[in-house]
């Protein structure tokens, strides 16, 4: 077993640990998500913690304790700045790394998961609007992880859908049409702008998908949507999205 390890990652969470640690938790482009402890990083002094908070991009050097990766040395890659000065930036960061926190685990390498978390950062950084690039993350971390949803065919009878308002189940992965969704009880409708945004968001690059104009009712028809089949696959509710309503009803 390794003693030691070099890994770029993004920092998803931190917590104390002991009297003056913190347990990170990270994701890796080398060994995917990851556990590690920086000593004395609650320190006054300490030399790592700024490199250490959430959604830093950061080079580390690890080597191994008994029972987690210890920080030896750590160097900001890109602390995404604009996302730290802007409380509504902030918190759709904090939502994109809960997402990914929430549906991974400590299982290997998976660089086309850490691709997508440092482009949305950065996406988020420069974005005059937020929409196009929270739901392309959602709709490409649905693909990566295997959930991805069917919205080209009726999921029960197969027949392809028509331009028309539709419903969608989160229990069967997809679309129904009007004949098989009014007998589906946990099938919510969707309007037929909403399917068509979100199939564009499936098949389009991000420079295609961000030309997309998209009107506030559809965007919060979308929002409610991918929120309802989210919550459904990891079978409890996220924790930010409910901040983030609550920031926006206060203004």
């Amino acid at each position: 077993m390794e003693k030691t390890l070099k890994v770029e990652a993004v920092v998803l969470r931190h917590s104390d640990w002991g009297e003056a640690d913190r347990l990170l938790g990270l994701f890796s482009r080398e060994r995917g998500k990851l556990r590690a402890v920086a000593k004395g990083a609650r320190k006054v002094r300490s030399r790592k913690a700024g490199h250490l908070e959430p959604f830093t991009r950061v080079a580390l050097m690890l080597a191994r304790g008994r029972d987690f990766w210890i920080v030896t040395q750590a160097d900001t890659v890109d602390a995404y700045q604009p996302l730290r000065e802007d409380l509504v930036r902030t918190s759709y960061a904090g939502y994109v790394l809960e997402l990914l926190d929430r549906f991974t685990f400590e299982e290997g390498e998976n660089r086309s998961l850490f691709n997508l978390l440092v482009d949305t950062l950065h996406r988020l950084s420069i974005a005059a609007d937020l929409f196009i690039p929270l739901r392309y993350y959602e709709i490409r971390l649905l693909d990566h992880l295997g959930f991805r949803p069917q919205l080209q065919v009726c999921v029960q009878g197969g027949e392809e859908i028509r331009a028309e308002d539709q419903y969608f189940s989160a229990m069967a992965g997809g679309v129904l049409c009007p004949r098989h969704g009014r007998t589906a009880p946990e099938a919510r409708p969707i309007s037929v702008d909403a399917l068509r945004f979100l199939r564009h968001l499936q098949r389009s690059s991000y420079a295609d998908a961000r030309r997309a104009q998209v009107s506030q009712p559809v965007q919060k028809e979308m929002e409610a949507l991918i929120q309802y089949y989210l919550t459904y696959l990891l079978e409890r509710s996220l924790n930010t999205p409910h901040f983030i309503r609550e920031m926006k009803k206060g203004g």
